[in-house]
């Protein structure tokens, strides 16, 4: 019957002291006419349970064998905690319902027992449903799916592991056409965009439940001008861990959150029960925190976006948000893991790391209270991950292009894709196309008499089955504890590069420990708790949050609106007055550059609140501008909000500098010459199986991957400019990597509304990325104890306080050696992006 909840399901409510909300019975109807729904619904208010309860309903009637209902999360950790919540209800109301899950950490056996007999719900992460899609006997295991659940939609769709799930769930409706598709999410800024990309025909929206308590904490003392870190405030951290039931401290890379769990364990006096989770950590060291946190075990737990999602953690009291959250729904995202009841408010308090983003943290706050939701709407699907899901299906069974091709664009975002690029995909997977075609190794794919596509062998497939995924990291190697007789636990994994710089003795933090460097002993990095010096910390790549444009345009709003800076501290209230006063500050609609000489250099230091990426990318058409115009560019840093420049010479022509047709001619250019297309073609290659990493028995080590993805690139570029991996390559570029997309709005924005300054000295605004670049060249206590004074010096000159020198001479023009300008860019420990800039030249092709 329509909006009721059928028996033993109303009995099983009632003894929980529940009543079904609206939205879950809407489920239960919406699933009776067989519909497929996006459900957009608040932390808390049983999203996933109305998820499920059609399914459970409906093999409660019918516990018929087979697989019933397939659920795909964005996480591992998602899907066992999905599958935990579950068993619950399905074991008080006594089901003849089998639940069980499927990632990569599951061993073998259980993944053949699935094959053998499936459970009636099984939950998966695209990955490893992927695989499940190539395997023969696919047809048959997915005939009878009747639903399928994606959760956290939103994490996915835009993504290329989101293009993989839609790809595999056409597959899925071509399989079995009655499958109904269910999405879930609790921030979607984009709804009509989410609900064509879940092949929803219907959208059931929940009102807001009670809205989050934020508020913001700070450190003791004078506030940090840069550094991204937070540390200084774990003393005010491990006080509101005491103070509270259980935390979730939350950070934005797995560095940060190696060094805060080191400084809160530091202060950790009672020795309370404080863990550490990333996705670096072995499986069963994260699990054993999951598991604590379930039970109410722990007092607080340091995580990356390892715990953002929908996990019912019921018994978090509050989240402290340690570094700016970047945007507006990944914050309500992480602050929906304290409380998570609907009817109550999630307790969140956000600690800057900065002054700036003390900035971003109050807008952050303020966009939460009007609701803003931000991010980016989905973009295009890869061709990549299209090469990668093709070899995919021929690994099943054979197909006709056509049909696949009808299949393939009725997923969302290949909805626009033409007939031309599928078959140019497709000819890439068969022979590696035109320019590659000559090679075996490249040839995977092969047609029949009657045009179908076949796989070439059972090792092709194999081969396929290992490389499957569309995360591109840098390989990384185990790290596994070395007794006096025995070897002892494996920690996790760190990145290859990173071993790379250890010698024997050195001494890092991983896993909440301070390890001693032994030995890497068969792709092992080897190693003993203790030692002594200071320690290194494993960085990880890919691991910054970009800045939205949403909170970045109310950080440029608030800037100008003195009547909020009331809700800043002193120190930062003072600090914008002061620049008032001695410069001018950024509006909403303008940008502000401002120059002034500094010992033997110029700064240029422009405020454009695009993002690193978008930054990056600005800093290195600049810099080919300036080289142009002789002022000898000599390097620049790329932070969130601003961009410095620094040269030997006095940069004049601002409005020229910054011109919109920077985006023609000098942007093919610098992407033409410069490394960053052959590191995203890299990741293209390895996506599209072009580069097969995984190999039985070995693994391509990176510099392996490096020299024959460079190589082939080249190839590409002199003899097929147009190859399907070299248009993908630049598709990527442009909306990832370079932020093209940002760069031109903040070019146009800025069109006859340049506001060029030319000060004296460092304004204050300036001295947070001054220091950015100074702190990059410290290595020892001296250069420590240097950067420090130059600080002060630099505060105090920004501030206008006395120094007992007269204002230096300004730098006469001069010019500097290209020797003295080598191309390098290094990760500074601030989390900017800081490169060192060479004079322009052509590349000499290596086939020449």
């Amino acid at each position: 019957m329509a909006g009721t909840l059928p028996e033993p399901f109303a009995a099983w409510f009632a003894a929980q002291g529940w009543s079904p909300r609206p939205h879950q019975l809407a489920m239960l109807d919406a699933a009776r006419a067989n519909e497929s729904v996006l459900l957009i619904a608040p932390t808390g208010g049983g999203k996933t349970l109305a998820g499920f309860l059609p399914s459970l309903v409906a093999l409660a009637e019918n516990p018929s064998p087979g697989l019933h209902t397939l659920y795909v999360s964005p996480l591992k950790a998602l899907a066992t905690d999905i599958a935990r919540n579950l068993t619950r209800p399905v074991q008080d109301m006594r089901l003849p319902i089998s639940i069980e899950a499927r990632t990569g950490d599951t061993p073998a056996n259980r993944r053949a027992r699935q094959k053998a007999a499936p459970p009636h719900i099984l939950l998966t992460t695209p990955e490893s449903l992927a695989v499940l899609i190539s395997l023969p006997d696919a047809p048959a295991l997915f005939a009878g799916l009747s639903c399928i659940i994606m959760d956290e939609v939103h994490a996915l769709a835009g993504t290329k592991r989101g293009d993989q799930l839609a790809l595999c769930v056409a597959r899925l409706r071509a399989l079995a056409p009655r499958v109904r598709c269910v999405g879930l999410s609790a921030t979607v800024a984009h709804p009509d965009a989410i609900q064509a990309y879940a092949g929803a025909s219907r959208r059931i929206d929940v009102a807001d439940g009670a809205p989050p308590a934020l508020q913001m904490a700070l450190p003791a003392g004078r506030l940090s001008w840069s550094g991204h870190m937070g540390l200084e405030a774990a003393p005010q951290v491990m006080a509101l861990i005491r103070d509270a039931g259980m935390t979730i401290v939350f950070v934005n890379t797995r560095a940060q959150a190696e060094l805060m769990f080191q400084a809160l364990w530091k202060l950790n006096e009672a020795t309370l029960p404080i863990a550490l989770h990333h996705g670096s950590l072995e499986v069963e060291q994260r699990r054993r925190v999951e598991a604590a946190m379930a039970a109410g075990s722990l007092k607080a737990v340091v995580a990356t976006s390892s715990l953002d999602l929908g996990i019912d953690w019921g018994g978090v009291d509050q989240v402290i948000q340690v570094g700016a959250p970047k945007g507006v729904s990944r914050l309500l995202q992480r602050v929906g893991r304290a409380n998570h009841r609907m009817d109550e408010p999630s307790q969140a308090i956000l600690v800057p790391a900065n002054r700036f983003e003390v900035l971003e943290c109050e807008a952050a706050i303020l966009g939460v209270g009007a609701r803003e939701l931000d991010g980016d709407p989905p973009r295009p699907g890869g061709l990549d991950v299209l090469a990668q899901h093709l070899a995919g299906l021929a690994c099943s069974a054979p197909f006709h292009p056509d049909d696949v091709y009808t299949e393939t664009v009725s997923a969302a975002p290949y909805a626009g894709l033409s007939r031309q690029d599928f078959d140019d995909v497709l000819r890439f997977v068969e022979d590696g196309g035109y320019a590659l075609s000559a090679y075996d190794q490249w040839k995977k794919l092969f047609r029949d008499s009657e045009g179908r596509i076949h796989i070439r062998n059972a090792r092709t497939a194999a081969l396929h089955r290992m490389n499957i995924g569309t995360i591109v990291e840098a390989p990384v190697l185990k790290v596994r504890l070395v007794g006096k007789r025995a070897f002892g636990p494996t920690l996790g994994e760190v990145e290859e590069y990173f071993v790379n710089m250890l010698r024997p003795g050195d001494t890092f933090m991983f896993a909440g420990r301070l390890l001693r460097f032994l030995r890497l002993r068969e792709n092992v990095v080897e190693c003993v708790e203790g030692g002594d010096g200071d320690p290194m910390v494993p960085a990880y790549a890919g691991g910054r949050l970009p800045l939205t444009t949403n909170l970045a345009d109310r950080v440029r709003t608030m800037l100008q609106s003195p009547e909020t800076w009331h809700l800043f501290p002193d120190q930062v209230h003072d600090w914008l007055q002061l620049q008032r006063k001695v410069s001018r500050l950024p509006g909403r609609n303008d940008l502000l550059v401002e120059t002034f000489p500094r010992g033997d250099r110029w700064y240029l230091v422009a405020y454009c609140f695009e993002g690193r990426n978008a930054h990056q990318t600005l800093g290195m058409l600049i810099t080919r501008r300036m080289e142009r115009a002789g002022y000898a560019p000599l390097g620049f840093v790329a932070t969130d909000y601003v961009l410095g420049v620094w040269s030997a010479n006095r940069p004049t022509d601002i409005p020229t500098l910054f011109d919109q047709d920077m985006l023609g001619d000098d942007l093919e250019a610098w992407m033409a010459e410069s490394s960053m297309l052959k590191r995203t073609f890299r990741n293209v290659s390895v996506i599209a199986g072009l580069i097969q990493r995984n190999q039985p028995g070995a693994d391509k080590t990176r510099k392996q991957v490096t020299i024959n993805s460079d190589l082939i690139y080249d190839v590409l570029r002199r003899h097929q400019p147009d190859h399907i991996l070299l248009r993908a390559t630049r598709a990527d570029a442009a909306s990832g990597l370079t932020d093209v997309g940002r760069l031109a709005g903040m070019l146009a924005r800025a069109k006859g509304c340049i506001v060029h300054m030319v000060l004296s000295r460092v304004s204050p605004l300036a001295v947070p990325v001054l220091l950015d670049i100074g702190r990059e060249s410290v290595r020892t206590d001296h250069d420590e104890d240097a950067l420090l004074a130059e600080a002060e010096a630099m505060i105090a000159e920004a501030t206008g306080e006395p120094t007992g020198e007269a204002d230096p001479p300004l730098p006469e023009a001069r010019h500097v050696p290209a020797v003295l300008r080598p191309n390098l860019t290094r990760r500074s420990s601030s989390g900017a992006q800081l490169t060192r800039t060479k004079p322009q030249r052509r590349q000499r092709d290596l086939f020449s």
